[in-house]
């Protein structure tokens, strides 16, 4: 079985290398590995959805995989969501890709500049579809989530997409994640631990390792099933 793990940054996703065997370094964002039948590659894309865009859609038009994962971290907007926890995300869609005014933000699909259920948006969301019966997902719970190109960092903006899009989580890569496998056909998850909440800015607060180490775990959690398992 060959898979894709993709991330923003090398940081998020570090721990896991060390219980992988390296097989081939072509690239500097791109790095071959083993774990025991699973052929396992490495993307970092760089973040935002620019980045993740380019960088995946060209990897995957010169490489097939059975499964392609995002991994990375992500603020809360919901308080009952502690720090360190990890999700999988079913919906995702792009926050603020759309048109502002003196009074309110419109997205595109509000402005009629795009049809809501316009492939493959739903509702004007990305949702993951793709059925995955293994034990692992019995032990993690399901989100929601925005992507922004601007990560929220004061109470005002914070309120307003909250309220706006009722979402769980944001990060800056995952609606692009999901629009390019989705496009491309391709299976995919993506897996996100919680590192803060989207309120004012306080790094102090924060527990960016914390979210990294679970994520890690949880991610290396994956293979373990899909090796044992091997289905897709």
């Amino acid at each position: 079985m060959k898979i894709l793990i993709v991330s923003a940054t090398e940081k998020e996703i570090f721990p896991i290398k060390s219980k992988l065997i390296t097989l081939q370094s072509n690239h500097s964002n791109l790095i071959s590995y083993q774990y025991n039948s699973l052929f396992v590659d490495v993307l970092i894309t760089g973040i935002g959805s620019v980045f993740t865009t380019y960088s995946l859609t060209n990897h995957l038009n010169k490489t097939k995989y059975d499964l392609v994962i995002n991994a990375g971290i992500a603020g809360s907007f919901r308080s009952e969501i502690n720090i360190g926890d990890v999700f999988i995300v079913l919906k995702d869609q792009f926050a603020d890709l759309g048109i502002e005014d003196s009074q309110s933000f419109s997205t595109l699909f509000e402005k009629g500049f795009m049809l809501e259920s316009e492939f493959p948006f739903t509702n004007s969301m990305l949702i993951n579809s793709t059925v995955l019966e293994y034990s692992f997902f019995k032990n993690i719970n399901e989100i929601s989530a925005i992507t922004v190109n601007t990560t929220h960092g004061n109470v005002e903006s914070s309120k307003r997409f909250k309220e706006k899009f009722n979402s769980d989580i944001e990060t800056m890569e995952g609606a692009a994640f999901f629009y390019v496998c989705i496009m491309q056909k391709v299976k995919f998850i993506q897996i996100r631990a919680i590192s803060n909440y989207v309120k004012e800015r306080e790094k102090a607060k924060w527990n960016i390792p914390l979210a990294i180490n679970n994520l890690n775990d949880k991610l290396f959690e994956l293979l373990i099933v899909l090796d044992k398992e091997q289905k897709i």
